[in-house]
């Protein structure tokens, strides 16, 4: 991904960057190129440097917005960890990893606490059932600080939909409990490397593991065997069913996409963010290069 597109990518989500992060988030691994077409964009008009920070409009309130939500993110981020550490301890959870704007070290009064999590294959269902039963019944619903909204198993570690939004996602993880769980899945989605050449690997060494509790370890015996598989089945299409019905408006493919519920994987993105940021990331470059007659290699076209 080029400066531009880089830039372009981060400026839908409001969030201006260095010029160390546009490199770390670009396919070039030529640093002095990457710089020479910040310069050039800068000279045209084309993206603004404000006090360092890089982005599409000559806004100034973008960069006050991002450095506060970064002071924010960094305050908030131990209560984040406090509770990945809280669905670490649930039967059959085998990896947690903190996802979306906190993990990209940007939070705010609207934001909330998203968890990517690993299970147990063949029990995806029954640990995410019991991980909503606990925030509706404990947390009264709240999904502010308990948002688990993307479950896989480890029997198909790979995500299927290979794209730079959800390339992002995954390079941008703090992972938080699971360790060789982690890594493998690290391993399994080896294609994200050509989008980011640049981005430093995730740290695995901190990564903690994951610890059971009693009723857990109770829990994970009796759906250990057959009424366990059984159990998963049944939770897996009782919740597709409902999500059908509550998502009538998303198109098929949109709710294939955004609300996936197989054997393997279960996503509730009813936004549909990853279909909507790569058309708008399309829609927006062809705009720049277009109205200003700008030259770019067919990969970034």
């Amino acid at each position: 991904m080029s400066a531009l597109k880089t830039i372009l990518y981060f400026s839908l989500f409001k969030y201006p960057l260095t010029r160390t992060e546009i490199f770390q988030f670009s396919d070039d691994k030529d640093q002095k190129a990457i710089d020479a077409e910040i310069d050039l964009l800068v000279k045209k008009g084309i993206v603004f440097n404000v006090d360092g920070f890089y982005l599409d409009v000559n806004n100034p309130d973008r960069v006050e917005r991002r450095l506060k939500g970064n002071e924010m993110a960094r305050k908030i981020i131990p209560k984040a960890v406090k509770v990945s550490k809280r669905i670490a301890k649930f039967p059959f959870v085998k990896s947690v990893c903190l996802s979306g704007a906190l993990s990209k070290g940007y939070y705010d009064d609207d934001g909330d606490f998203d968890f990517f999590i690993i299970t147990k294959p063949n029990r995806l269902w029954i640990a995410r059932t019991l991980l909503v039963l606990y925030k509706k019944i404990f947390l009264l619903n709240s999904k502010k600080y308990f948002c688990v909204n993307y479950f896989i198993s480890t029997d198909r570690l790979e995500i299927s939909e290979q794209n730079l939004f959800t390339a992002t996602e995954i390079v941008t993880l703090i992972p938080l409990y699971g360790k060789e769980t982690f890594a493998a899945f690290l391993k399994a989605n080896a294609w994200i490397l050509p989008y980011f050449p640049n981005k430093p690997a995730t740290q695995i060494k901190t990564i903690r593991d994951t610890e059971k509790s009693w009723l857990s370890r109770v829990l994970q015996k009796l759906f250990n065997g057959s009424f366990g598989l059984s159990l998963d089945k049944t939770l897996q299409k009782m919740t597709l069913k409902k999500w059908v019905n509550k998502f009538k408006h998303l198109a098929k493919e949109d709710f294939g996409i955004a609300m996936k519920s197989t054997r393997h994987v279960s996503k509730h993105h009813p936004q549909n963010y990853q279909n909507k940021v790569i058309t708008r990331l399309d829609e927006r470059f062809n705009e720049v290069i277009k109205q200003h007659n700008l030259k770019y290699p067919k990969k970034h076209a």
